[in-house]
């Protein structure tokens, strides 16, 4: 796979809806992620393509010191602070930290936009023990999720949801390491404003125009199909892929 080259300009406009918006990740996935590295308060995580910082706050509550890599300034700016969580602009091609400088490399929802062998020796390089990929996907047995998942792919205008897919795969084969697989369940419970945010977070949706208001117009009708007490349930698997690195 190659590097999107639009991976960091296409959020530009999205960090708002992105940081009010996109759900967490459940316990039960970070448990994953850090499963056999000791007390997580000595660990120092480096969370690459941080956006907002959902995941670097996750992991900073359990007591790491995150090193959050987000190369744009407006997803930075949104995000909250956290004492244990350190901001920096790298990228994942050039992530700026020293060899084995950190306990563990982590990405959450953003390995897909540069899944290139590079950038996988770039973390084995900075990272002492461990990579791992964090991805939510909805799980379309649930009826309204799947609805939902319909009207998304009507109106996406690029191939992002296929380049998840690749980008899963893509790390299943990370080099020089063992390979585990982990799977975490949850909902994402929303009211017609949070519907209508967590599809304006989403890149290769439109944001504007004749196209966005019809997105909008669907958005709205499927909620007054499916909502239950004002609220709808998208429902969520999280992969959990950890790569232990094999020096």
């Amino acid at each position: 796979m190659e590097s999107r080259p639009d991976s960091i300009a296409r959020f530009e406009n999205r960090a708002p809806s992105y940081a009010a918006f996109r759900p967490g990740y459940p316990p039960e996935a970070i448990d994953a992620v850090l499963a056999g590295l000791g007390d997580p308060s000595t660990l120092t995580i480096a969370d690459v393509g941080a956006g907002t910082g959902i995941s670097s706050r996750l992991f900073a509550r359990r007591g790491a010191k995150v090193i959050a890599i987000e190369p744009n300034l407006r997803m930075r700016s949104q995000a909250e602070s956290d004492s244990n969580v350190e901001w920096s602009e790298g990228t994942a091609q050039h992530t700026g930290l020293s060899d084995a400088s950190v306990d563990l490399v982590v990405v959450a929802q953003a390995f897909h936009w540069f899944a290139t062998i590079e950038v996988m020796r770039e973390f084995a390089r900075v990272a002492r023990r461990r990579v791992a990929l964090l991805q939510y996907e909805r799980d379309e047995r649930d009826a309204f999720t799947k609805a939902y998942s319909e009207v998304v792919r009507a109106y996406a205008n690029d191939d992002t949801e296929d380049l998840r897919q690749r980008g899963l795969a893509a790390f299943a084969a990370f080099p020089e390491s063992r390979i585990s697989r982990t799977e975490a369940f949850s909902l994402q419970e929303m009211d017609r404003e949070a519907l209508l945010g967590r599809a304006a977070s989403s890149s290769y949706l439109p944001a504007s125009g004749a196209p966005a208001e019809a997105l909008r117009r669907d958005l709205n009708e499927l909620f007054d199909r499916y909502a239950s007490g004002g609220r709808v349930a998208l429902h969520m698997v999280t992969y959990a892929l950890i790569a232990d690195l094999q020096r």
